[in-house]
């Protein structure tokens, strides 16, 4: 691999890097505030949200007490590059859980920002030969020196 090539490669997997990143941080944080202000007033909240829906409520409100925790948990692992693949795509998932519930209710708006976010999934999912700076990099570099 001649300099140009190097250089290249060095970018872009620091461009890959920048991205999941950030994207982790976003889920992440999403996550630990609802967690910290409490799992019940965000599941009521979806209740009521929800009430002119299909959706039973009980199937609501549980949602509402595991998503925080989902999201903390996949965030963290996006952003740390921790099993990236794996938690690439059960971000991905989640959004598809998010977007359901959102078009369920009607909120083109909000449907529309979860569209973004399921794009950087799949650019991420999609370019992970370029995850160079992860958890999971330097796990693949210690099981080979050893």
């Amino acid at each position: 691999m001649n300099r140009t090539q190097q250089s290249w490669l060095i970018d872009v997997s620091l461009a890959y890097a920048l991205l999941r990143i950030a994207l982790g941080l976003n889920i992440c944080m999403h996550g630990i505030v609802r967690w910290t202000a409490g799992l019940r007033p965000l599941a009521e909240s979806l209740v009521s949200m929800f009430q002119h829906t299909a959706l039973p409520s009980w199937s609501v409100y549980s949602f509402g007490l595991v998503l925080p925790v989902l999201e903390a948990l996949i965030g963290s692992a996006v952003l740390l590059g921790f099993r990236a693949r794996y938690a690439l795509t059960a971000g991905a998932i989640l959004m598809l859980a998010l977007t359901f519930g959102s078009t369920l209710r009607q909120d083109w708006q909000v449907s529309g920002i979860q569209l973004t976010y399921s794009f950087m999934y799949s650019v991420l999912i999609a370019t992970s030969r370029f995850n160079g700076y992860s958890l999971d990099r330097i796990s693949i570099r210690q099981h080979n020196n050893l």
